[in-house]
């Protein structure tokens, strides 16, 4: 079944975009859930939407690529909900420049948010996981397969699929389950921000982005849906696997 009642849920990068409608989705599906993000203001304004709705949230003020963040905001779940189930590391910047562009600095910064910031938070929360669990990572169709104008993006997403498998082998016999999902284009405050970032209107870029079978982008209720079937039971004999979600783009 995919309910997460009585369960306790971080999500990373959970102010906006997919980790926005994940913690949204997995309130409604019985979790409580602590909203981390580097937007303090954001995460407590999504936490506020859950509570107005009858649910159980906090917002955290997190910094991902900070060890002393990340363990604060898994004993932040601890400490007010009383255990950790369920971990969606989420937040992720992109920063679209090739090799001869890219500054050290930008690379390092997008290393830190997209892949450091996993090994933190695993590092804190796998122990709070008393009663086993659920890691979900966002990866990308890009972790799977190159693109144009993004190597430090590419390069840590494909980290974030291997290391999901390497968690998801140590970390079995523990009861936890770690599952990768990766999205295409999907229409996130980030996915405009790429635009931007590339100087090129919205609609010709969501055009281009258009560009798979099905015809579109993703909505990051979409997104939602995937991430919280792998946290929940329904996807019990479910471990070490990346879940393309991108309407047939990488196909």
């Amino acid at each position: 079944m995919t309910t997460l009642t009585d369960k306790v849920a971080i999500v990373t990068g959970g102010a906006s975009g997919i980790g926005r409608a994940t913690a949204l989705l997995f309130a409604r599906q019985g979790a409580a859930v602590v909203v981390a993000d580097i937007d303090g203001s954001g995460a407590s304004k999504v936490a506020e939407e859950i509570t107005a709705e009858g649910g159980r949230a906090v917002g955290v003020e997190t910094d991902v690529a900070s060890e002393a963040d990340c363990a604060r905001a898994v004993r932040t779940a601890v400490e007010t909900f009383g255990g950790l189930h369920v971990l969606f590391n989420n937040a992720g910047i992109i920063r679209r420049t090739t090799v001869l562009e890219i500054s050290g600095e930008e690379w390092d910064r997008v290393m830190a948010v997209n892949v450091r910031s996993i090994l933190f938070m695993c590092k804190h929360a796998i122990p709070a996981m008393t009663e086993g669990g659920s890691i979900v990572n966002t990866g990308s169709g890009w972790g799977l397969k190159g693109g144009g104008n993004a190597v430090s993006y590419c390069a840590s997403k494909a980290a974030v699929v291997n290391m999901t498998r390497a968690l998801a082998i140590d970390h079995a016999k523990a009861g936890i389950r770690v599952n990768s999902v990766n999205p295409g284009d999907t229409d996130t405050p980030m996915l405009r921000d790429e635009a931007r970032q590339l100087s090129e209107d919205w609609a010709v870029f969501a055009a281009d982005s258009a560009d798979r079978p099905m015809g579109r982008a993703g909505t990051p209720d979409e997104i939602a849906q995937a991430v919280l079937f792998l946290a929940s039971d329904a996807a019990s004999y479910v471990t070490g696997a990346a879940l393309v979600v991108d309407g047939g783009g990488l196909a």
